[in-house]
């Protein structure tokens, strides 16, 4: 009898310790679970939400041509929106995202409540000025009408554009969340206030507007030719980012996309179909 309660017990204790180091495997190992506490099943296709142009066209590049090599199955959804990418990726319709950049991430997580984060630079698309009417920078005078994107971090990057190339003057150190109230001087130009994707087709109804680099190409213009001025590259803080939600950072799906994106051959891809319009800003994001 007492053997037995013995062996009983042995058995016991020896199944514990095996739970307990399956727990501490599990728990040591955070590339094997998801933010919401499920396996990552590396086998399942990683899906991304991207925006048409220039995002799904580079993980396209990346789904024919890379991914395979590295064991990853990619599969791209379409959004030509600002706001869906992210509440898809935050409700776990979708894996990551790649569409934006860091400071309107950051916008966007305060006010809506979600945790979003960046795992890599990509690239960066230029904002620029546009005009089907005035031929160079000094031909946007007073009396015109400027259109500029309405989300907060697009339209103060639009309005810095503007001020850098003095066709207005900011209050001092308002940065990159200006708004038409921050303007001490409008040198005499009228602002319209569009949604981004929209931008690009009130060009034939205003002089002049500011257009996300994406939507420019989108629209068949060719930044590097078409803008009356661009962005500088240089100390830029709107590089594009592929973005998850907090705790897939992990994701070793995640992660074979984030070094295939900043890889030679996206490098090249970048640099060859876009000219000039589309920049590699390869890199850890800074929030």
């Amino acid at each position: 009898m007492r053997k037995n309660i013995k062996l009983t017990a042995l058995a016991a204790t020896a199944a514990a310790l095996t739970l307990s180091l399956s727990a501490c495997g599990s728990s040591s190992d955070p590339s094997s679970t998801k933010a919401d506490g499920g396996k990552v099943d590396e086998s399942k296709a990683l899906v991304v939400a991207a925006s048409p142009t220039p995002h799904a066209d580079i993980l396209k590049f990346v789904k024919d041509n890379l991914a395979a090599k590295e064991g990853l199955k990619l599969e791209v959804k379409e959004f030509t929106d600002y706001v869906l990418p992210n509440t898809a990726t935050q409700q776990g319709q979708v894996d990551a995202n790649f569409f934006q950049h860091v400071p309107y991430l950051n916008d966007f997580n305060k006010k809506n409540g979600t945790d979003i984060v960046p795992v890599v630079n990509v690239h960066l698309e230029p904002l620029g000025l546009y005009s089907k009417k005035d031929k160079a920078l000094t031909d946007v005078k007073a009396g015109q009408t400027v259109a500029v994107p309405n989300d907060p971090t697009n339209e103060g990057r639009a309005l810095q554009l503007l001020a850098a190339n003095n066709l207005i003057t900011l209050k001092e150190g308002v940065g990159t969340g200006a708004k038409l109230s921050d303007i001490t001087d409008k040198k005499g130009l009228q602002f319209k206030e569009l949604e981004a994707a929209t931008v690009p087709r009130a060009l034939n109804d205003v002089d002049a507007a500011v257009i996300n680099g994406n939507y420019a190409i989108e629209a068949k213009l060719v930044p590097a030719k078409d803008a009356l001025v661009l962005e500088k590259a240089e100390g830029n803080p709107y590089a594009n980012i592929l973005a998850v939600k907090n705790g897939n950072q992990n994701d070793p799906r995640i992660q074979k996309l984030a070094k295939l994106l900043n890889s030679d051959e996206v490098k090249k891809f970048i640099e060859d179909k876009y000219q000039g319009s589309v920049i590699p800003a390869f890199g850890k994001p800074t929030s």
